[in-house]
């Protein structure tokens, strides 16, 4: 019966929403926006206006988030009433409720440490596989498929700016733009260095191989933001599109790979039949790489994006995926165990999500990341 039910981590906090919410105020910061908004001046200016509506959407995603949290308790409450009435039968729909919240209130949770400058934004994902050849580059396939397939699971918008083919399986590369509320926030704690462990499919002895790809999130910078790129620091080169074949398949020089000669930056888009629609991503990709640059030098702190990049190989990974002897996914800084790796695989980020964001709020990775038992 009742004590048998799952006692929900987050269900007494969730109770109180506004502890974590603070609606009174939100519904103040909200009517402040709403007034600036409604000026007409501020829509001559997209350096005004921009911020200004996405700071309407997070206070309105809060809002909405603490009624729906208020709205889960209380049919948590009935069913509890029920209960103590009799009606044995609802104990199930009581467990599945229960449940639900314990989901809820961890993604409330997760959004509650992002208050970072860029956590808001869009995510820019690159990855590319370390050494070894095949085995590698069908590792950052499985890579870049399970970053897709979270996006997905979030409601996420994805769009695939370019990507090389491996030469038998896998790829070479790939970048692809992630569009959601927090994309950036969420996913910049991947990257680094995954390695992988398994009896590979490409080996006729059936022996274990281990793969490296690492794994590089940098925020999609709007326009709103000004970058200064001096033209004389670019280098724009065309090509023609590559593909696996089929009618889709270019055959004009559209695809644009553009490499800023100061730093060695490199952004190219591919997708678009456009060569102009290309440039113009590829671009925006290229300003929210400079951005995020020149963020990095800054703040002067050893890790942190650029600092992250680490050899692909043993020593350097922050997060390793066992599918043999054993199976297991460990974050190495965060120490986030998941026995379920293929759940992993398919998308299903949550436990390492929220365990980086809990190590970001309070103090950083670890000097040592490094764990020779996975």
């Amino acid at each position: 019966m009742i004590s048998n039910l799952p006692t929900p981590r987050c269900a007494k906090r969730c109770v109180t929403c506004g502890s974590i919410f603070d609606s009174s105020r939100l519904t103040k910061e909200l009517a402040s926006v709403e007034a600036k908004i409604g000026d007409p001046a501020v829509w001559a200016d997209a350096a005004r206006s921009q911020p200004l509506m996405r700071e309407r959407k997070r206070l309105e995603s809060q809002l909405a988030d603490d009624v729906e949290l208020a709205r889960r308790s209380d049919d948590i409450d009935a069913y509890f009433d029920l209960l103590r009435e009799g009606e044995a039968s609802v104990e199930p729909e009581l467990k599945s409720e229960i449940e639900a919240l314990v989901v809820f209130s961890e993604a409330l949770e997760s959004k509650t440490m992002l208050s970072e400058e860029n956590d808001a934004l869009n995510a820019i994902v690159t990855v590319h596989p370390g050494a070894g050849g095949t085995e590698s580059q069908d590792w950052a396939e499985m890579l870049m498929r399970m970053y897709l397939r979270w996006a997905e699971r979030q409601g996420f918008k994805t769009d695939v700016n370019e990507i090389q083919d491996g030469d038998e399986a896998g790829i070479k590369s790939a970048t692809f733009t992630i569009t959601g509320e927090y994309a950036f926030g969420l996913l910049g704690g991947e990257t680094g260095v995954h390695r992988l462990v398994r009896i590979s499919p490409f080996d006729s002895a059936k022996r274990r191989h281990t793969s490296f790809a690492s794994v590089f999130v940098s925020p999609e910078i709007d326009d709103s933001i000004v970058i200064d790129i001096k033209p004389e620091d670019l280098r724009i080169d065309t090509y023609r599109s590559g593909g696996k074949g089929g009618q889709h398949v270019n055959t004009t020089d559209s695809a644009v790979r553009i490499t800023h000669l100061p730093t060695g930056l490199v952004t190219g888009c591919q997708n678009e039949r456009s060569q102009h629609k290309n440039k113009e991503r590829a671009m925006k990709m290229m300003r929210s790489k400079l951005y995020e640059y020149e963020l990095d030098k800054k703040k002067a702190i050893s890790r942190k994006l650029e600092d992250t990049k680490l050899e692909i190989n043993f020593g350097s990974q922050i997060r390793s995926y066992v599918l043999q002897p054993y199976r297991m996914a460990k974050d190495l800084r965060t120490r986030v165990e998941v026995g379920d790796v293929d759940k992993v695989l398919d998308g299903d980020l949550e436990p390492f999500i929220r365990g980086y964001l809990r190590l970001r709020r309070e103090g950083g990775v670890p000097a040592s990341m490094i764990d020779d038992d996975v």
